[in-house]
């Protein structure tokens, strides 16, 4: 049995307006539902705003001529402004959600034809959305104006296949955005795809606080900027993007840097500053290195991010900046907050999207694709096109993406290495023999102290272990054990160890649990993750 149409719509004021018999000589569409013999429309809810409820009446009057089967509900919307996005959508999403739909036993029609164009905006929104069940509903008038006409009416169910192509094109948007963040490098390491994607749903949807976690030259900053352009690019920020590594903040001037200041608050203070934070008014600050902050400046931020106001030092009045925070770190803030150099309550607030960027030694799969991007880059600055041998690319990659190779400055270090490498090309060809000296001078890099220590031979066992169980270890055990101390050692927490050491079977794994796969091989040696940390 075929279910009631139950029809919802707005009041057309032009086009369903007409006085007077000559009315019926004119298409008009809220009308003309009622007028098709093949179809009879069971209820119409009919929106209408105050002003026009004399016509709501006459229109309603009309349809009971028409089609006295339609019930016609007239529902009047307070809207002092029709033209109002906000508004319009916000009292029409209310009355969706308190009205009582039956699909099971009703079917709904949203008529697009009629009302503002913000009104059938949102009448399509809440459509897609599903708070309003059912299929919209577009009609037409007839190609020749007789009375009695009703026109045509077209449904369009959006969950039907005919309309993927809108969603593939919502779909094709997302990609776009996401190789724009990656700046167009078609990473390949899964971990860090997945997480650039969810970035990119955040960045589009969202002004809250975000952190970006992750190695010195691991690509926050440059992270932080595409996320705020790509947001410029949508027209969701009309201020700048405004950066600064807080470990460069210090004194009295780290609260005036990012504050601003009255003129004669302090020594110095000769003229009023702005402040960063003032600066980034509907745009971006980029905070790199947030768990440098101190004290009064964490807790300043606090107020500045939850109230969107604060006081510039030695002012009475507060001033009022409304910016989208992205923070950066490369230290554990949990560590920080447990031992009191950080606020829990500025973590927890700027904590809600948290994104820890692998380092490059973590992502050896995508070291080539960045090497051709390096490259490419190179050619476009220098107008020079530079390539590999192939004996040479082999070479060259074979090192960089092995354990020897450390990559303890991330991007900055694999960056240079390029940049060295096409430099120094003759002819547009990087050969073999530029390959093993640009390997020697990284391995160079990477002995002279620091976290690069990892490849100098460091690790002291027979302090870990003793050196009667480090004679009985075979040379095998004893040179992977070393190993893995040395990955340990660099590695923030035991969590980012296990990573680096199991990233390439944790992928093949339906439950990862990298943490505890290393503390039970160190457990097997009597070793304790506290005690790694400390040495």
């Amino acid at each position: 049995m075929k279910k009631p149409i139950v029809v919802i719509g707005f009041l057309g004021t032009q086009l369903d307006a007409g006085q007077g018999a000559g009315r019926w000589n004119k298409w008009r569409p809220t009308v003309s539902l009622a007028q098709h013999e093949d179809m009879v429309v069971s209820r119409m809810e009919l929106l209408y705003t105050l002003r026009h409820k004399a016509l709501a009446e006459v229109v309603k009057a009309d349809i009971a001529t028409v089609s006295p089967e339609t019930t016609v509900n007239l529902v009047s919307l307070d809207l002092e402004d029709p033209w109002d996005f906000g508004e319009v959508y916000t009292r029409l999403y209310d009355w969706a959600r308190a009205y009582p739909f039956d699909t099971e036993r009703e079917q709904y029609w949203t008529h697009i034809t009629t009302g503002t164009h913000v009104a059938q905006i949102c009448m399509f929104l809440l459509s897609e959305s599903r708070v309003v069940p059912g299929v919209l509903a577009q009609t037409s008038p007839p190609k020749k104006q007789r009375e009695g006409e009703a026109g045509k009416c077209t449904l369009i169910d959006l969950d039907l296949s005919r309309y993927d192509v809108i969603a593939r094109r919502f779909d094709a948007e997302q990609r776009d955005a996401v190789a724009f963040l990656k700046s167009g490098i078609a990473t390949r390491n899964a971990r860090f795809n997945a997480l650039i994607e969810e970035i990119e749903r955040v960045a589009v949807r969202s002004r809250a606080p975000i952190l970006l976690v992750g190695p010195t030259g691991a690509g926050k900053s440059f992270l932080a900027r595409r996320m705020f352009e790509l947001k410029q690019a949508r027209h969701q920020m009309t201020g700048p993007f405004v950066e600064v590594n807080c470990a460069t903040l210090r004194g009295d001037g780290a609260a005036s840097t990012l504050f601003g200041h009255k003129k004669g608050s302090f020594t110095g203070a000769a003229s009023d500053r702005p402040g960063l934070l003032r600066t980034a008014n509907h745009g971006a600050l980029f905070l790199d290195e947030i768990g440098e902050l101190g004290p009064d400046e964490q807790a300043m931020l606090l107020k500045a991010i939850e109230e969107k106001r604060f006081f510039p030092v030695g002012a009475d009045k507060e001033v009022e900046s409304d910016f989208q925070l992205i923070a950066g770190t490369n230290r554990d803030l949990r560590s920080d907050v447990a031992e009191g150099r950080f606020r829990e309550d500025l973590f927890a607030r700027i904590n809600l999207w948290t994104y820890d960027l692998p380092g490059l030694a973590q992502r050896p799969e995508d070291i080539e694709p960045n090497v051709d991007h390096l490259l490419a880059i190179h050619a476009a600055e220098n107008h020079r096109v530079v390539r590999f041998n192939a004996e040479a690319r082999a070479a060259y990659l074979r090192f960089a993406q092995s354990g020897e190779a450390i990559w303890s400055g991330n991007f900055r270090d694999l960056s240079a290495s390029v940049t060295r490498l096409a430099t120094l090309a003759d002819g547009g060809r990087i050969p073999v023999a530029l390959v093993e000296a640009e390997i020697a001078r990284l391995r160079w890099l990477w002995k002279r102290g620091g976290p690069a220590a990892a490849v100098s031979g460091d690790v002291d066992l027979n302090a870990l272990l003793g050196e009667e169980r480090v004679a009985a270890l075979d040379l095998f055990d004893r040179l992977q054990l070393e190993a893995v101390l040395r990955v340990c050692r660099q590695a923030r927490s035991l969590s980012d160890a296990g990573r680096q050491l199991f990233q390439a079977s944790r992928e093949q794994r339906s439950v990862v649990n990298d943490a505890d796969r290393l503390r039970k091989y160190l457990g097997k040696h009597g070793i304790e993750w506290s005690r790694i940390a400390e040495g």
